[in-house]
């Protein structure tokens, strides 16, 4: 039994962090009556600040001016944080330092995808991603460091890694993908679409996701 997941999302975006952790737990949870089910989950970029420089731009001053204020911003990141603990999810907000452009970061996934890597290792590197700018305050729109990432997430060779982000190879094709999948109605992340027929959105709760994969998985 195959389950397709298309995730959209953006890794600045806490909620897809969110997100992808309760879907994660989901999937735990559907496995046990559907041990035998086979879960690919295809990484599809968006961009929540497609104007963000090249190089990225400070965090907290960018955080302040989208909200309205130091107060405004703390009282969001809370939220956010207090949403995540019933999940075991820890934000490190006050460890970043740079808003990066997250170019980059969705060409690595892309690229895994495209050179055949397996859903975990895959799975390993969205998370990593996801992780090192949340949890770790790590700058991700920096080559060297996304280079490390996915040599330690995919096995690939550093040189390997290193020349293709250092080039602009798959950046239109992101762009493009990022474009389509707004002109189909994805406004907002995270986004899920199950087996092409269900989709969800939002950071839903894990037991919203899993009714959506058991109602996908009887549809197929």
């Amino acid at each position: 039994m195959i389950l397709d997941i298309d995730f959209v999302s953006d890794f600045v975006c806490p909620w897809c962090f969110l997100g992808k952790t309760r879907l994660a737990r989901a999937l735990e949870q559907v496995r046990e009556s559907h041990p035998d089910i086979e879960v690919r989950v295809n990484w599809l970029p968006f961009f929540l600040n497609p104007d963000t420089p090249a190089a990225g731009e400070p965090y907290r001053p960018f955080l302040e001016a989208k909200f309205g204020g130091r107060r405004a911003a703390d009282e969001v990141l809370a939220r956010v944080a207090d949403a995540a603990t019933p999940d075991g999810l820890q934000f490190a907000f006050d460890r970043i330092a740079t808003r990066p452009n997250t170019l980059p970061a969705h060409r690595l996934t892309y690229r895994a995808q495209s050179v055949g890597h397996t859903s975990a290792r895959i799975n390993a590197l969205g998370e990593a991603l996801f992780a090192a700018h949340f949890q770790q305050g790590r700058d991700i729109g920096d080559i060297a460091t996304l280079v490390d990432i996915a040599v330690e997430t995919t096995g690939d060779r550093r040189e390997d890694v290193e020349a293709y982000l250092e080039s602009d190879e798959d950046a239109a094709t992101v762009r493009r993908m990022a474009v389509q999948l707004q002109k189909q109605g994805v406004n907002g992340v995270p986004f899920f679409i199950f087996n092409r027929r269900l989709a969800v959105s939002g950071a839903q709760t894990s037991a919203v996701l899993g009714a959506a994969v058991l109602q996908s998985l009887q549809n197929a």
